[in-house]
């Protein structure tokens, strides 16, 4: 019987250790062995902001005319279509008039080409005379004169020719800006005008904005900055509530003195929401603070005297309490104290 209890007993001591380390596993025992050593203080942040487009851009005319369509409005989406066209009239019967001119150039060229293939031909038949002697000298030079004047009318036609091309090319690309394109998927933000209206060079007609790609302009400090620095390249945040992915985009490295902060910019990768302006960017932070973290349980406070106790040494310390949190309490900087001390349970000293 005695056996036999003695044997219950060495079952009860088995499975009372079983179920410690089952309920108590060595990861929660270690984080409860860190949970008693100094720690810097820290404070948890939210960094927030609103997204707008990452660029944004302002159409404006390159001539005077009458608007004779515009194909969007307010919100839409940029397609196909230009956004609008200004009448041309008088630079298209300019671009025909110079057209029928280069055409009336070209006539005269072949004449002239012409006259100086048979003017070449005259000229051999009379020099060979000239060599046999049936010709006289001032016949030769004068069929070499003719010649030559022949050659140089046919450069010159060839000059003008040129010129009215060049002419052409001009009036064509002045043609060209009588339509006003946007970058296909932006969207117009502001319409500027009305068909029917007249503009002048350099109205502004429209702006644009590119809102596939979102971004989102913070002012932080150094230590916010250099918490964001410490994140993968990109990172998680939340927008309008949802799970998002952010990078760095930029960073103005100019110190604004009345703010005391840094401007940095924001882009926003893999989101599937809404892309607009004005949606709400928040970022979790965790900076460095003033002082050191310490858990409560490790604070002895008889008589409004907080003190730890050194787990190594035993030695007793007093600690000036700054401020808590839920677990930990916030102690004044104290160089017996560095982080990662080992502080031991009161009731053991």
């Amino acid at each position: 019987m005695i056996r036999l209890t003695r044997a219950s007993g060495y079952l009860f001591v088995s499975l009372t250790i079983l179920a410690f380390n089952t309920l108590f596993p060595l990861q929660c025992r270690a984080q409860t062995e860190v949970d008693w050593v100094v720690q810097k203080a820290s404070r948890e942040i939210t960094l927030t902001g609103y997204t707008r487009s990452q660029t944004t851009v302002t159409l404006s005319s390159e001539v005077a005319g009458r608007v004779l369509q515009i194909n969007y409005e307010d919100g839409q989406v940029i397609g196909e279509l230009p956004f609008l066209r200004i009448d041309s009239t008088f630079v298209d019967l300019e671009i025909s008039s110079v057209r029928h001119s280069l055409d009336q150039l070209k006539i005269t060229q072949s004449k002239r080409r012409s006259r100086v293939d048979y003017l070449q031909k005259e000229y051999r038949r009379i020099d060979n005379l000239f060599r046999r002697g049936s010709s006289p000298e001032s016949r030769r030079d004068t069929a070499f004169e003719d010649l030559d004047q022949a050659r140089l009318d046919l450069k010159a036609i060839g000059v003008e020719i040129a010129i009215a091309r060049t002419r052409l090319k001009e009036l064509q690309e002045r043609k060209s800006r009588h339509t006003i394109y946007a970058p296909a998927g932006w969207v117009v933000v502001a319409k500027q005008l009305e068909q029917g209206e007249l503009v002048t060079l350099n109205t502004p007609v429209a702006r644009v904005a590119d809102f596939e790609n979102l971004v989102v302009p913070l002012s932080v400090s150094a230590q916010e900055l250099a918490a964001i620095q410490q994140f993968t390249p990109e990172f998680d945040a939340m927008l309008e509530g949802k799970p998002a992915r952010a990078a760095i985009n930029w960073i103005n490295p100019e110190f604004d003195e009345k703010t005391r902060k840094l401007s940095i910019e924001l882009i926003i990768r893999n989101y599937t929401g809404p892309r607009r302006g004005g949606l709400i960017f928040q970022l979790p932070l965790k900076i460095a603070a003033e002082g050191l973290w310490i858990p409560k349980k490790a604070v002895t406070s008889r008589y409004e005297n907080p003190r730890v106790f050194l787990k190594e040494t035993g030695a007793e310390i007093k600690v000036l309490v700054l401020g808590q949190t839920e677990h930990h309490l916030i102690i004044a900087n104290d160089p017996r104290l560095p982080p990662g001390t080992r502080l031991g349970d009161p009731a053991s000293f």
